[in-house]
């Protein structure tokens, strides 16, 4: 299994999941032609994708959802409430789409592939972030949550890799630009998760975790270095033991990167 990150952060959100015999995408925050562009620069076939996944309705994870599901003739996977409100507040057509729900905790089947979603902490109306399985693999996705629940850790816990949310370093959101009702909001339970906060869980993951991009950034509040400085300072020796890399939201014509292969 190959996870390709095409965008990461507050202008757009879209990752590449790529099994044997098929792929998925979790989140669909760029346009058509920029995610398509992003596939064709990283050689990835678009043809693979048999499924969107949704972690949740905000802008920067589901800008081109709509278009790319008839562009694709693909299905969308999320939550009961997440569907709702795409449906009902988001779309801008009539024209019928294949919208399927998925459960926290509950399995069902894409192609060859395995998805629970989980519960994660953010203010929208229905979050959720992914445990996708294939021939023996285990891969997690957590982003945009203030807090790692317990219950979340040990969903995270068992994966051969993980997507994990280093959002901001809490002193430059302190001293930074944001008015203090948008501080407040990000350093929330319901936000986004710091980088300590991103590297306390890893240290509680410990060696049950072998690989781990780091996602998410903040542009104006983190920085790569900050990100990386705040891994190792808190995983310790274990650092030297894992598979780390920081993804970023790339330019706006040339594909990510970063690539986690399991």
């Amino acid at each position: 299994m190959l996870c390709t990150t095409l965008a990461s952060g507050s202008k757009g959100n879209c990752f590449f999941i790529e099994g044997e015999s098929g792929a998925l995408l979790i989140d669909a925050g760029l346009s058509v032609k920029e995610t398509l562009l992003r596939m064709t620069a990283a050689d990835l076939d678009a043809g693979k994708i048999c499924a969107v996944l949704v972690t949740h309705e905000h802008g920067d994870h589901i800008r081109g959802l709509e278009v790319l599901m008839k562009k694709l003739n693909i299905p969308a996977y999320a939550t009961e409430g997440t569907l709702h409100d795409f449906l009902h507040n988001r779309r801008t057509s009539d024209k019928p789409i294949d919208c399927r729900v998925c459960r926290h905790d509950e399995e069902c089947t894409i192609g060859d592939f395995s998805i629970e979603a989980f519960k994660t902490s953010h203010d929208a109306v229905d979050p959720c972030g992914f445990i996708i399985k294939e021939n023996g693999l285990r891969f997690g996705y957590c982003t945009d949550t203030g807090i790692l629940t317990p219950p979340m850790l040990e969903k995270l816990r068992h994966c051969d890799g993980i997507v994990l949310e280093s959002n901001h370093c809490p002193d430059m959101l302190a001293n930074g630009p944001y008015p203090e009702f948008l501080k407040r909001r990000i350093r929330s339970q319901h936000g986004h998760l710091s980088n300590k906060a991103a590297a306390d869980g890893m240290r509680l993951l410990g060696k049950d975790l072998p690989q781990v991009i780091l996602a998410h950034l903040s542009e104006t509040n983190n920085t790569t270095e900050r990100v990386t400085a705040s891994a190792r300072n808190g995983l310790g020796l274990l650092y030297n033991d894992m598979s780390v890399i920081v993804a970023t939201q790339c330019g706006t014509t040339k594909a990510c990167p970063q690539h986690l292969s399991l």
